[in-house]
């Protein structure tokens, strides 16, 4: 598999990438913990099939110290015993957010009501703020059909 159009070459998306990166490194910067951000970039990228984001995200995970085992049951996480209930919530609130269209109104008030007993106002913004920007690196990456494998930590960095 051959990626369709290098997002790093192309001058327009080349430029959008660079402002979604951007975007990306204010979470750094946030109290939200890097498990949990690695896990709803994660969860994410594996619902909306993005291979790319899901090898990233695993690969920078365990090199921040996760475990393979809780990544590995990411994807099953209502039937997993290794999260936190604030892991538990900030994983619907992805779920929720990024079927955001299988739902009439959207992110429910029970999801984000169990989201805002476990984080901060800041750390609210920064789980927004993650969803939203996986979610787009996601879809440019299906879009161009990314391949998916090749990822090193540190890769972009």
């Amino acid at each position: 598999m051959e990626i369709r159009l290098n997002p790093y070459t192309n001058p327009v998306l080349g430029k959008v990438f660079k402002h979604i990166i951007a975007a990306g490194k204010v979470l750094e910067g946030s109290t939200l913990p890097v498990a949990t951000q690695e896990f709803v970039k994660l969860r994410a990228s594996q619902i909306n099939g993005c291979g790319f984001c899901t090898d990233m995200h695993f690969k920078d995970a365990v090199h921040h110290g996760e475990s393979p085992e809780r990544l590995n049951l990411v994807a099953a996480w209502r039937e997993a015993t290794v999260f936190t209930e604030a892991e538990r919530a900030a994983l619907e609130l992805t779920e929720e957010a990024t079927r955001i269209a299988d739902a009439a109104g959207g992110v429910s008030d029970e999801v984000w009501g169990r989201a805002a007993q476990h984080y901060d106002e800041d750390q609210l913004g920064a789980l927004v703020a993650a969803i939203a920007i996986i979610n787009a690196f996601n879809r440019a990456n299906v879009i161009l059909r990314t391949p998916a494998g090749d990822y090193r930590p540190g890769q972009f960095a």
